[in-house]
């Protein structure tokens, strides 16, 4: 694939990560949308890279339409940890696309929220409630974007 072919899906994947960014899921914590499907879809079907750059990119639109509501530090944290689980994804998904799924579930929703537990603001309260709306909201996403994939695999969209 070319490169310029590469960075105008690269833009396609990360508008659609904004525009699903607005579509948010009911929560506690303000931020979990339908902003990373986009880009565990482009990892399992663009690259690693490519799609930990639009999840992190999606959860910082997310991130910028709640008002940044755990601080644009936390924020940028979280938007690493989005393209961890992204890549975990990618990794994954062209030969296990499930255990994929389950993996990146698994990192988004309990593992990454697991690190708040040692910053002193947030801790083990923090955990508990975060989980299973995180959760939720990451197996909705993954599950869109496994979805996409498959039927990706069985018929190229690009």
């Amino acid at each position: 694939m070319s490169p310029a072919k590469r960075l105008a899906l690269d833009g396609l994947l990360v508008a659609l990560s904004v525009v699903g960014s607005l579509i948010k899921i009911p929560s506690a914590l303000g931020t979990p949308a339908f902003d990373s499907l986009p880009g565990y879809f482009g990892a399992a079907a663009l690259g690693v890279s490519d799609g930990a750059l639009v999840a992190a990119v999606g959860h910082l639109a997310t991130a910028a339409t709640a008002g940044f509501p755990l601080t644009v530090p936390i924020h940028l944290l979280v938007a690493a940890m989005m393209a961890v689980a992204a890549a975990v994804f990618g990794w994954t998904a062209r030969r296990w696309p499930v255990l994929a799924a389950l993996l990146a579930v698994l990192v988004n929703g309990v593992v990454a929220p697991a690190v708040f537990i040692l910053i002193p603001q947030f801790g083990l309260a923090f955990f508990i409630g975060a989980v299973p709306a995180l959760t939720v909201a990451s197996a909705l996403n993954v599950g869109g974007a496994l979805l996409l994939y498959l039927g990706h695999r069985r018929r190229p969209l690009f």
